[in-house]
């Protein structure tokens, strides 16, 4: 079990100027922690949905100006990528530290995807109420499951089988002040613990 441990200053990196002096304390503070994650938890999904799992630490390749306002370890099982599969991820934004099944607007099944979740959607209501959900990826913004287990739960779903830029995360959003007060062990065991309740949502949406 790596001996993970969040800080201010992880959480702080998401506020330096410039992209070059954010990306350098990105990857000399944040990154090898996503690392370790990575390593640990591709095994933890790989044993418990019996198919090999990779980990995809986020690179932010692709950015020539504006620095990234989060970043993460996704989890799939395809070594090239993950954006077009359901995928767990661990991630922090300034405000928070997420734990969180994605599909996204790149999975080119969502629309069947959808379909299974809104056939199941009594499962997603039976999450703790201190779960969220939220139908964008590139916002920091949630619902708790307790306000959004009618309607908005409802609206979410229909939006990603309907529209093609609609996804859809469930997972928790641990607030930075209570996330840099976990101690290792303790950030392991909630990690591991909204995984095991995140895995059966995602056995429903690959149709097993």
């Amino acid at each position: 079990m790596p001996k993970i441990k969040w800080t201010n200053k992880d959480f702080n990196v998401f506020q330096i100027d410039g992209l070059e002096q954010r990306m350098d304390s990105l990857n000399v503070c944040v990154r090898p922690k996503f690392q370790s994650l990575g390593e640990d938890f591709s095994s933890y999904f790989s044993s418990h949905l019996g198919e090999e799992f990779y980990p995809h630490v986020a690179k932010h390749a692709r950015r020539t100006v504006n620095p990234p306002n989060d970043s993460w370890v996704a989890f799939a099982p395809y070594k090239r990528g993950y954006k077009s599969l359901p995928h767990f991820q661990i991630g922090l934004w300034s405000t928070h530290l997420f734990i969180v099944l994605a599909i996204i607007y790149e999975a080119p099944q969502k629309n069947v995807m959808a379909e299974r979740l809104i056939a199941n959607k009594a499962m997603l209501q039976q999450l703790p109420d201190d779960f969220i959900v939220s139908g964008d990826h590139m916002s920091p913004g949630a619902i708790s499951m307790q306000d959004a287990k009618e309607d908005k739960l409802d609206e979410l779903l229909i939006r990603l089988r309907d529209v093609k830029k609609g996804e859809f995360l469930v997972g928790r959003h641990i607030p930075k002040d209570q996330a840099v007060k976990l101690s290792a062990s303790q950030l392991h065991q909630l990690t591991e613990e909204t995984f095991s309740r995140l895995l059966p949502i995602y056995n429903i949406i690959v149709g097993k």
